[in-house]
Protein backbone atom coordinates (compact mmCIF):
# COMPACT_ATOMS: atom_id res chain seq x y z
CA UNK A 1 0.00 0.00 0.00
CA UNK A 2 2.88 2.57 0.60
CA UNK A 3 4.07 1.98 -2.99
CA UNK A 4 0.60 2.70 -4.33
CA UNK A 5 0.40 5.93 -2.32
CA UNK A 6 3.91 6.93 -3.56
CA UNK A 7 2.88 6.41 -7.22
CA UNK A 8 -0.32 8.46 -6.73
CA UNK A 9 1.66 11.22 -5.05
CA UNK A 10 4.15 11.42 -7.95
CA UNK A 11 1.32 11.48 -10.47
CA UNK A 12 -1.11 13.88 -8.79
CA UNK A 13 1.10 16.13 -6.68
CA UNK A 14 4.36 16.13 -8.66
CA UNK A 15 2.57 15.98 -12.04
CA UNK A 16 5.02 13.41 -13.43
CA UNK A 17 4.28 11.35 -16.52
CA UNK A 18 3.81 7.62 -16.45
CA UNK A 19 7.18 7.03 -18.14
CA UNK A 20 8.97 9.24 -15.60
CA UNK A 21 7.33 7.36 -12.70
CA UNK A 22 8.41 4.05 -14.28
CA UNK A 23 12.01 5.27 -14.41
CA UNK A 24 11.95 6.43 -10.75
CA UNK A 25 10.14 3.41 -9.24
CA UNK A 26 11.23 0.59 -11.52
CA UNK A 27 7.69 -0.86 -11.69
CA UNK A 28 6.13 -2.11 -14.95
CA UNK A 29 4.38 0.47 -17.08
CA UNK A 30 0.95 -1.26 -16.76
CA UNK A 31 1.27 -1.40 -13.00
CA UNK A 32 2.14 2.27 -12.72
CA UNK A 33 -0.69 3.22 -15.07
CA UNK A 34 -3.18 1.21 -13.02
CA UNK A 35 -2.23 2.66 -9.64
CA UNK A 36 -1.66 6.21 -10.91
CA UNK A 37 -4.85 6.85 -12.88
CA UNK A 38 -7.44 4.26 -11.80
CA UNK A 39 -9.67 4.49 -8.70
CA UNK A 40 -8.89 1.70 -6.28
CA UNK A 41 -12.23 1.24 -4.53
CA UNK A 42 -12.78 -1.56 -2.01
CA UNK A 43 -15.01 -4.37 -3.24
CA UNK A 44 -17.38 -6.49 -1.23
CA UNK A 45 -16.25 -10.08 -1.67
CA UNK A 46 -18.77 -12.84 -0.84
CA UNK A 47 -17.12 -16.22 -0.50
CA UNK A 48 -18.84 -18.81 -2.72
CA UNK A 49 -18.72 -22.42 -1.68
CA UNK A 50 -17.42 -24.64 -4.42
CA UNK A 51 -17.60 -28.35 -4.99
CA UNK A 52 -20.25 -30.91 -5.83
CA UNK A 53 -21.95 -30.60 -2.42
CA UNK A 54 -22.67 -26.90 -3.09
CA UNK A 55 -22.82 -26.56 -6.85
CA UNK A 56 -25.01 -29.63 -7.38
CA UNK A 57 -28.06 -30.99 -5.56
CA UNK A 58 -26.18 -33.38 -3.22
CA UNK A 59 -25.76 -30.87 -0.42
CA UNK A 60 -29.48 -30.03 -0.47
CA UNK A 61 -30.35 -33.74 -0.21
CA UNK A 62 -28.04 -34.28 2.77
CA UNK A 63 -29.36 -31.11 4.49
CA UNK A 64 -32.94 -32.38 4.18
CA UNK A 65 -31.96 -35.75 5.62
CA UNK A 66 -30.14 -34.17 8.55
CA UNK A 67 -33.12 -31.91 9.30
CA UNK A 68 -35.49 -34.86 9.18
CA UNK A 69 -33.29 -36.84 11.58
CA UNK A 70 -33.32 -34.03 14.13
CA UNK A 71 -36.98 -34.84 14.77
CA UNK A 72 -36.09 -38.42 15.73
CA UNK A 73 -34.52 -39.88 18.83
CA UNK A 74 -30.73 -40.14 18.79
CA UNK A 75 -30.65 -43.90 18.24
CA UNK A 76 -32.87 -43.63 15.15
CA UNK A 77 -30.78 -41.00 13.36
CA UNK A 78 -28.52 -41.85 10.42
CA UNK A 79 -24.77 -41.60 10.91
CA UNK A 80 -22.28 -40.39 8.31
CA UNK A 81 -21.78 -43.88 6.91
CA UNK A 82 -25.53 -44.45 6.46
CA UNK A 83 -25.89 -41.15 4.65
CA UNK A 84 -22.93 -41.90 2.37
CA UNK A 85 -24.34 -45.34 1.49
CA UNK A 86 -27.74 -43.86 0.66
CA UNK A 87 -26.07 -41.23 -1.53
CA UNK A 88 -24.21 -43.96 -3.39
CA UNK A 89 -27.56 -45.58 -4.19
CA UNK A 90 -28.45 -42.26 -5.87
CA UNK A 91 -25.23 -42.47 -7.97
CA UNK A 92 -23.25 -39.99 -5.84
CA UNK A 93 -19.80 -39.55 -7.47
CA UNK A 94 -17.98 -38.10 -4.45
CA UNK A 95 -15.99 -39.62 -1.60
CA UNK A 96 -16.87 -40.48 1.98
CA UNK A 97 -14.59 -37.69 3.24
CA UNK A 98 -16.48 -35.12 1.14
CA UNK A 99 -19.75 -36.14 2.82
CA UNK A 100 -18.21 -36.08 6.32
CA UNK A 101 -16.80 -32.57 5.80
CA UNK A 102 -20.17 -31.29 4.60
CA UNK A 103 -22.03 -32.87 7.56
CA UNK A 104 -19.53 -31.41 10.05
CA UNK A 105 -19.94 -27.96 8.53
CA UNK A 106 -23.76 -28.26 8.53
CA UNK A 107 -23.83 -29.28 12.20
CA UNK A 108 -21.49 -26.46 13.18
CA UNK A 109 -23.79 -23.97 11.47
CA UNK A 110 -27.21 -25.41 12.38
CA UNK A 111 -26.79 -27.09 15.79
CA UNK A 112 -25.86 -25.74 19.19
CA UNK A 113 -23.92 -27.42 22.04
CA UNK A 114 -26.95 -29.52 23.04
CA UNK A 115 -27.28 -30.96 19.52
CA UNK A 116 -30.55 -29.12 18.87
CA UNK A 117 -31.39 -26.80 16.00
CA UNK A 118 -30.29 -23.23 16.61
CA UNK A 119 -32.98 -20.57 16.82
CA UNK A 120 -32.40 -18.34 13.83
CA UNK A 121 -35.33 -16.06 14.62
CA UNK A 122 -35.82 -12.80 16.46
CA UNK A 123 -35.44 -13.42 20.20
CA UNK A 124 -38.47 -11.26 20.85
CA UNK A 125 -40.68 -13.77 19.01
CA UNK A 126 -41.50 -17.33 19.93
CA UNK A 127 -39.28 -19.96 18.31
CA UNK A 128 -40.87 -22.66 16.14
CA UNK A 129 -41.99 -25.94 17.74
CA UNK A 130 -42.77 -24.22 21.05
CA UNK A 131 -46.33 -24.88 22.25
CA UNK A 132 -48.65 -23.86 25.07
CA UNK A 133 -51.51 -25.91 26.49
CA UNK A 134 -54.51 -25.18 28.71
CA UNK A 135 -58.08 -26.23 29.48
CA UNK A 136 -61.20 -24.24 28.69
CA UNK A 137 -64.72 -25.17 29.77
CA UNK A 138 -67.63 -24.77 27.38
CA UNK A 139 -70.93 -26.52 26.73
CA UNK A 140 -72.67 -28.62 24.10
CA UNK A 141 -76.16 -30.06 23.71
CA UNK A 142 -76.40 -33.85 23.75
CA UNK A 143 -79.70 -35.77 23.67
CA UNK A 144 -81.64 -32.65 24.57
CA UNK A 145 -79.49 -31.82 27.60
CA UNK A 146 -76.59 -29.46 28.23
CA UNK A 147 -73.20 -30.99 28.96
CA UNK A 148 -70.09 -29.21 30.17
CA UNK A 149 -67.08 -30.07 28.04
CA UNK A 150 -63.46 -29.52 29.07
CA UNK A 151 -61.63 -28.57 25.90
CA UNK A 152 -57.87 -29.10 25.93
CA UNK A 153 -56.30 -26.50 23.63
CA UNK A 154 -52.79 -26.69 22.16
CA UNK A 155 -51.48 -23.48 20.57
CA UNK A 156 -48.32 -22.58 18.68
CA UNK A 157 -47.32 -18.89 19.10
CA UNK A 158 -44.90 -19.01 16.13
CA UNK A 159 -47.61 -19.93 13.60
CA UNK A 160 -50.69 -18.85 15.61
CA UNK A 161 -52.08 -22.34 14.99
CA UNK A 162 -54.42 -24.01 17.46
CA UNK A 163 -55.79 -27.52 17.98
CA UNK A 164 -58.66 -28.59 20.25
CA UNK A 165 -59.88 -31.87 21.66
CA UNK A 166 -62.92 -32.33 23.97
CA UNK A 167 -62.66 -34.25 27.24
CA UNK A 168 -65.09 -35.01 30.08
CA UNK A 169 -62.81 -33.93 32.96
CA UNK A 170 -59.41 -32.44 33.84
CA UNK A 171 -57.79 -35.33 35.71
CA UNK A 172 -54.44 -36.83 34.71
CA UNK A 173 -55.93 -39.57 32.54
CA UNK A 174 -57.95 -37.06 30.50
CA UNK A 175 -55.03 -34.61 30.35
CA UNK A 176 -52.52 -37.15 29.01
CA UNK A 177 -55.01 -38.73 26.63
CA UNK A 178 -55.86 -35.26 25.33
CA UNK A 179 -52.20 -34.43 24.69
CA UNK A 180 -51.84 -37.72 22.78
CA UNK A 181 -54.79 -36.85 20.56
CA UNK A 182 -53.53 -33.31 19.95
CA UNK A 183 -50.02 -34.47 19.00
CA UNK A 184 -51.60 -36.90 16.53
CA UNK A 185 -53.65 -34.06 15.00
CA UNK A 186 -50.61 -31.79 14.69
CA UNK A 187 -48.42 -34.53 13.23
CA UNK A 188 -45.35 -33.82 15.38
CA UNK A 189 -44.29 -33.21 18.97
CA UNK A 190 -43.28 -29.71 20.13
CA UNK A 191 -39.85 -29.39 21.72
CA UNK A 192 -41.17 -27.27 24.61
CA UNK A 193 -44.62 -27.35 26.20
CA UNK A 194 -45.72 -24.51 28.49
CA UNK A 195 -48.53 -25.28 30.93
CA UNK A 196 -50.27 -24.16 34.10
CA UNK A 197 -49.60 -25.66 37.51
CA UNK A 198 -52.63 -27.95 37.19
CA UNK A 199 -52.76 -30.92 39.56
CA UNK A 200 -52.78 -33.40 36.66
CA UNK A 201 -49.16 -32.49 35.90
CA UNK A 202 -47.62 -30.59 38.83
CA UNK A 203 -47.03 -31.74 42.40
CA UNK A 204 -45.38 -28.54 43.62
CA UNK A 205 -45.12 -25.23 41.81
CA UNK A 206 -41.88 -23.28 41.40
CA UNK A 207 -40.98 -21.02 44.33
CA UNK A 208 -38.45 -20.18 47.07
CA UNK A 209 -35.50 -21.12 44.86
CA UNK A 210 -36.95 -24.53 43.96
CA UNK A 211 -37.91 -25.74 40.52
CA UNK A 212 -41.31 -27.17 39.58
CA UNK A 213 -41.93 -30.75 40.70
CA UNK A 214 -43.98 -32.69 38.13
CA UNK A 215 -46.03 -35.82 38.81
CA UNK A 216 -44.34 -39.14 38.03
CA UNK A 217 -46.99 -39.99 35.44
CA UNK A 218 -46.55 -36.73 33.57
CA UNK A 219 -42.74 -36.97 33.69
CA UNK A 220 -42.85 -40.47 32.17
CA UNK A 221 -45.23 -39.23 29.50
CA UNK A 222 -43.00 -36.24 28.64
CA UNK A 223 -39.93 -38.48 28.53
CA UNK A 224 -41.66 -40.89 26.13
CA UNK A 225 -42.59 -38.11 23.70
CA UNK A 226 -39.34 -36.20 24.20
CA UNK A 227 -40.70 -32.70 24.90
CA UNK A 228 -39.53 -30.42 27.71
CA UNK A 229 -42.37 -29.40 30.06
CA UNK A 230 -42.19 -25.84 31.39
CA UNK A 231 -44.63 -24.80 34.11
CA UNK A 232 -45.50 -21.13 34.52
CA UNK A 233 -44.81 -19.27 37.73
CA UNK A 234 -47.76 -19.30 40.17
CA UNK A 235 -50.46 -16.76 39.25
CA UNK A 236 -48.56 -15.79 36.09
CA UNK A 237 -50.96 -16.88 33.36
CA UNK A 238 -49.56 -14.18 31.10
CA UNK A 239 -46.48 -16.36 30.61
CA UNK A 240 -48.64 -18.50 28.35
CA UNK A 241 -50.81 -15.68 27.10
CA UNK A 242 -51.11 -17.12 23.59
CA UNK A 243 -53.09 -20.17 24.68
CA UNK A 244 -55.14 -18.03 27.11
CA UNK A 245 -56.29 -15.96 24.12
CA UNK A 246 -56.81 -19.10 22.05
CA UNK A 247 -59.19 -20.50 24.70
CA UNK A 248 -61.42 -17.45 24.30
CA UNK A 249 -61.11 -17.59 20.50
CA UNK A 250 -62.26 -21.23 20.45
CA UNK A 251 -65.14 -20.56 22.83
CA UNK A 252 -66.57 -17.64 20.87
CA UNK A 253 -65.92 -18.98 17.38
CA UNK A 254 -66.54 -22.72 17.73
CA UNK A 255 -69.08 -22.93 20.58
CA UNK A 256 -71.41 -19.99 20.01
CA UNK A 257 -74.16 -21.09 19.95
CA UNK A 258 -73.63 -24.44 21.69
CA UNK A 259 -73.42 -27.17 19.03
CA UNK A 260 -75.68 -30.21 18.99
CA UNK A 261 -73.48 -33.32 19.09
CA UNK A 262 -73.95 -37.07 19.05
CA UNK A 263 -70.96 -37.95 21.28
CA UNK A 264 -67.39 -36.90 22.04
CA UNK A 265 -66.09 -38.52 18.85
CA UNK A 266 -68.52 -36.47 16.77
CA UNK A 267 -67.52 -33.29 18.63
CA UNK A 268 -63.81 -34.09 18.17
CA UNK A 269 -64.29 -34.42 14.41
CA UNK A 270 -66.31 -31.21 14.33
CA UNK A 271 -63.62 -29.26 16.20
CA UNK A 272 -60.80 -30.66 14.06
CA UNK A 273 -62.66 -29.47 10.94
CA UNK A 274 -63.07 -26.02 12.53
CA UNK A 275 -59.34 -25.89 13.26
CA UNK A 276 -58.40 -26.92 9.72
CA UNK A 277 -60.65 -24.21 8.27
CA UNK A 278 -59.22 -21.67 10.70
CA UNK A 279 -55.66 -22.48 9.58
CA UNK A 280 -56.50 -21.30 6.07
CA UNK A 281 -56.56 -17.66 7.19
CA UNK A 282 -53.51 -15.43 6.99
CA UNK A 283 -51.25 -14.84 9.97
CA UNK A 284 -52.17 -11.48 11.49
CA UNK A 285 -48.58 -10.21 11.30
CA UNK A 286 -46.52 -12.38 8.96
CA UNK A 287 -48.92 -12.35 6.01
CA UNK A 288 -48.54 -16.12 5.49
CA UNK A 289 -51.22 -18.78 5.86
CA UNK A 290 -51.24 -20.39 9.30
CA UNK A 291 -51.30 -23.85 7.70
CA UNK A 292 -48.04 -23.07 5.85
CA UNK A 293 -46.42 -21.81 9.05
CA UNK A 294 -47.42 -25.03 10.84
CA UNK A 295 -45.71 -27.02 8.06
CA UNK A 296 -42.61 -24.89 8.62
CA UNK A 297 -42.76 -25.61 12.37
CA UNK A 298 -42.92 -29.34 11.72
CA UNK A 299 -39.31 -29.21 10.46
CA UNK A 300 -38.20 -28.10 13.93
CA UNK A 301 -40.46 -30.41 15.94
CA UNK A 302 -39.97 -33.98 17.12
CA UNK A 303 -41.36 -37.05 15.40
CA UNK A 304 -44.20 -38.97 17.02
CA UNK A 305 -42.95 -42.08 18.87
CA UNK A 306 -43.43 -45.45 17.23
CA UNK A 307 -45.24 -46.91 20.24
CA UNK A 308 -48.39 -45.32 21.67
CA UNK A 309 -48.22 -44.37 25.33
CA UNK A 310 -50.86 -46.26 27.40
CA UNK A 311 -52.72 -43.84 29.68
CA UNK A 312 -54.26 -45.35 32.82
CA UNK A 313 -54.16 -45.06 36.60
CA UNK A 314 -54.03 -48.18 38.77
CA UNK A 315 -54.93 -47.92 42.48
CA UNK A 316 -55.88 -50.23 45.34
CA UNK A 317 -59.41 -50.11 46.73
CA UNK A 318 -61.72 -52.10 48.95
CA UNK A 319 -65.46 -52.65 48.95
CA UNK A 320 -67.74 -51.61 51.81
CA UNK A 321 -70.22 -53.96 53.47
CA UNK A 322 -72.74 -53.29 50.68
CA UNK A 323 -70.29 -54.41 47.98
CA UNK A 324 -69.71 -50.85 46.77
CA UNK A 325 -66.42 -49.31 45.63
CA UNK A 326 -65.87 -45.55 45.51
CA UNK A 327 -65.06 -44.39 41.96
CA UNK A 328 -64.55 -40.66 41.38
CA UNK A 329 -66.32 -39.91 44.65
CA UNK A 330 -69.36 -42.06 43.82
CA UNK A 331 -70.23 -45.42 45.41
CA UNK A 332 -70.72 -48.05 42.67
CA UNK A 333 -71.92 -51.58 43.36
CA UNK A 334 -69.39 -54.18 42.18
CA UNK A 335 -70.73 -57.77 42.02
CA UNK A 336 -68.77 -60.28 44.17
CA UNK A 337 -66.46 -57.54 45.46
CA UNK A 338 -67.15 -58.41 49.10
CA UNK A 339 -65.22 -61.69 48.64
CA UNK A 340 -61.92 -59.79 48.40
CA UNK A 341 -60.15 -57.66 50.97
CA UNK A 342 -58.36 -55.67 48.26
CA UNK A 343 -59.22 -54.82 44.68
CA UNK A 344 -57.45 -53.08 41.83
CA UNK A 345 -59.21 -50.14 40.20
CA UNK A 346 -57.82 -49.29 36.76
CA UNK A 347 -59.06 -45.95 35.46
CA UNK A 348 -58.87 -44.79 31.86
CA UNK A 349 -59.97 -41.36 30.64
CA UNK A 350 -63.52 -42.54 29.81
CA UNK A 351 -64.12 -45.80 31.67
CA UNK A 352 -62.77 -48.00 34.45
CA UNK A 353 -62.57 -51.61 35.50
CA UNK A 354 -62.34 -53.36 38.86
CA UNK A 355 -60.00 -56.35 38.94
CA UNK A 356 -59.56 -59.02 41.61
CA UNK A 357 -56.10 -59.92 42.99
CA UNK A 358 -56.20 -62.98 40.68
CA UNK A 359 -56.73 -60.79 37.59
CA UNK A 360 -60.46 -61.43 37.14
CA UNK A 361 -62.37 -58.42 35.83
CA UNK A 362 -65.30 -58.02 38.22
CA UNK A 363 -66.82 -54.92 36.64
CA UNK A 364 -66.26 -52.56 33.75
CA UNK A 365 -68.17 -49.38 32.95
CA UNK A 366 -68.02 -45.68 32.11
CA UNK A 367 -66.60 -43.30 34.69
CA UNK A 368 -69.37 -41.46 36.58
CA UNK A 369 -68.58 -38.08 35.05
CA UNK A 370 -69.27 -39.39 31.53
CA UNK A 371 -73.03 -39.12 32.12
CA UNK A 372 -73.15 -35.74 33.84
CA UNK A 373 -75.54 -33.32 32.20
CA UNK A 374 -78.14 -30.74 33.09
CA UNK A 375 -81.53 -29.93 31.67
CA UNK A 376 -82.05 -27.01 29.33
CA UNK A 377 -84.22 -24.46 31.20
CA UNK A 378 -87.22 -25.01 28.93
CA UNK A 379 -89.75 -23.48 31.33
CA UNK A 380 -88.20 -20.02 31.22
CA UNK A 381 -87.50 -20.36 27.47
CA UNK A 382 -91.13 -21.28 26.72
CA UNK A 383 -92.27 -18.37 28.87
CA UNK A 384 -90.28 -15.97 26.68
CA UNK A 385 -91.60 -17.64 23.52
CA UNK A 386 -95.15 -17.05 24.71
CA UNK A 387 -94.44 -13.32 24.79
CA UNK A 388 -92.60 -13.32 21.44
CA UNK A 389 -93.85 -16.21 19.28
CA UNK A 390 -92.31 -14.67 16.15
CA UNK A 391 -88.80 -15.18 17.60
CA UNK A 392 -89.17 -18.94 18.09
CA UNK A 393 -87.52 -20.07 14.86
CA UNK A 394 -84.70 -17.55 15.30
CA UNK A 395 -83.99 -18.47 18.91
CA UNK A 396 -80.64 -20.04 19.74
CA UNK A 397 -82.57 -22.80 21.56
CA UNK A 398 -84.75 -23.76 18.59
CA UNK A 399 -82.14 -26.19 17.12
CA UNK A 400 -82.09 -28.02 20.48
CA UNK A 401 -85.76 -29.03 20.22
CA UNK A 402 -86.51 -32.62 19.18
CA UNK A 403 -87.42 -32.71 15.49
CA UNK A 404 -91.12 -33.52 15.83
CA UNK A 405 -91.76 -30.78 18.39
CA UNK A 406 -89.78 -28.24 16.38
CA UNK A 407 -91.94 -28.92 13.32
CA UNK A 408 -95.05 -28.63 15.43
CA UNK A 409 -94.06 -25.14 16.63
CA UNK A 410 -93.10 -24.01 13.14
CA UNK A 411 -96.54 -22.83 12.17
CA UNK A 412 -96.87 -19.61 10.18
CA UNK A 413 -99.83 -18.63 12.35
CA UNK A 414 -98.71 -16.70 15.44
CA UNK A 415 -101.94 -17.73 17.16
CA UNK A 416 -101.19 -21.41 16.60
CA UNK A 417 -97.64 -20.92 17.79
CA UNK A 418 -98.87 -19.42 21.06
CA UNK A 419 -101.35 -22.25 21.58
CA UNK A 420 -98.73 -24.89 20.97
CA UNK A 421 -96.19 -23.20 23.23
CA UNK A 422 -98.85 -23.04 25.93
CA UNK A 423 -99.47 -26.77 25.40
CA UNK A 424 -95.73 -27.44 25.85
CA UNK A 425 -95.65 -25.30 28.99
CA UNK A 426 -98.38 -27.41 30.55
CA UNK A 427 -96.44 -30.61 29.82
CA UNK A 428 -92.89 -29.55 30.60
CA UNK A 429 -93.72 -29.38 34.30
CA UNK A 430 -94.37 -33.13 34.34
CA UNK A 431 -92.34 -34.51 31.42
CA UNK A 432 -88.94 -33.85 29.93
CA UNK A 433 -88.72 -32.56 26.37
CA UNK A 434 -87.45 -35.95 25.24
CA UNK A 435 -90.43 -37.73 26.82
CA UNK A 436 -92.84 -35.30 25.17
CA UNK A 437 -91.25 -36.07 21.82
CA UNK A 438 -91.47 -39.84 22.38
CA UNK A 439 -95.15 -39.65 23.45
CA UNK A 440 -95.97 -36.86 21.00
CA UNK A 441 -99.22 -38.25 19.52
CA UNK A 442 -100.37 -39.55 22.87
CA UNK A 443 -100.02 -36.09 24.47
CA UNK A 444 -101.12 -34.07 21.44
CA UNK A 445 -104.52 -32.32 21.85
CA UNK A 446 -107.32 -33.82 19.74
CA UNK A 447 -107.75 -30.78 17.47
CA UNK A 448 -104.00 -30.67 16.79
CA UNK A 449 -103.88 -34.42 16.23
CA UNK A 450 -106.48 -34.15 13.46
CA UNK A 451 -104.53 -31.35 11.74
CA UNK A 452 -101.14 -32.65 12.72
CA UNK A 453 -100.06 -34.00 9.35
CA UNK A 454 -101.08 -30.82 7.56
CA UNK A 455 -99.21 -28.58 9.98
CA UNK A 456 -96.11 -30.69 9.70
CA UNK A 457 -96.20 -30.46 5.91
CA UNK A 458 -96.51 -26.70 6.04
CA UNK A 459 -93.61 -26.18 8.45
CA UNK A 460 -90.24 -24.74 7.64
CA UNK A 461 -87.33 -27.14 7.37
CA UNK A 462 -85.77 -27.75 10.78
CA UNK A 463 -81.97 -27.78 11.23
CA UNK A 464 -82.16 -31.52 11.95
CA UNK A 465 -83.34 -31.91 8.34
CA UNK A 466 -85.78 -34.68 9.19
CA UNK A 467 -89.22 -34.82 7.57
CA UNK A 468 -91.23 -36.26 10.44
CA UNK A 469 -94.50 -36.25 8.50
CA UNK A 470 -93.12 -38.78 6.02
CA UNK A 471 -91.64 -40.83 8.83
CA UNK A 472 -94.89 -40.91 10.80
CA UNK A 473 -96.95 -41.73 7.69
CA UNK A 474 -95.10 -45.04 7.46
CA UNK A 475 -96.55 -46.17 10.79
CA UNK A 476 -99.64 -48.40 10.20
CA UNK A 477 -102.90 -47.18 11.76
CA UNK A 478 -105.28 -49.46 13.70
CA UNK A 479 -107.99 -49.50 11.02
CA UNK A 480 -105.47 -50.37 8.32
CA UNK A 481 -104.28 -53.32 10.40
CA UNK A 482 -107.85 -54.56 10.78
CA UNK A 483 -108.38 -54.25 7.06
CA UNK A 484 -105.31 -56.41 6.40
CA UNK A 485 -106.54 -59.03 8.82
CA UNK A 486 -109.81 -59.14 7.02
Amino acid sequence: MPEVNHIKNLRNNKSLSINEIVKRTGFAWKTVKKYADEDLLPEEKVPVKKGMMYEEHWGEIVSDWLMEDQALKKKLRRNNKNIFEQLQQLKFPGSYRTVCNFIAEWKDKMLDETDTVKEEYDRLTHPPAEAQIDFGVTEVVHEGKVKDIHCLILSFPFSNGGFVTPLPAENQECFLEGIKLLFAQVGFVPRELWLDNLSAAVVKARGHGQETIFTDGFQRFASHYGFEPIACNPRKGNEKGHVENKVGYVRYNFFTPSPVVQDLTHLRELLFKHCQDDHLRMHYKKGIRIADLIKEEKKYGLALPEKEYPVFNKTLASANKYGEVKIDGKEIHIPNSYHYTQLYVIKYWDDFKVVSPQGEVLYKGPRPYMNRSREIPWQSILKNWMRKPRSITYSRYFPYLPGRIAHHLNSESMKLRKERVDWLQSLIIKYSMQEIDERFYELLPVEDEENGNESLHDSITHPYDVNWSIYDSLQPLNHSLKGEEV
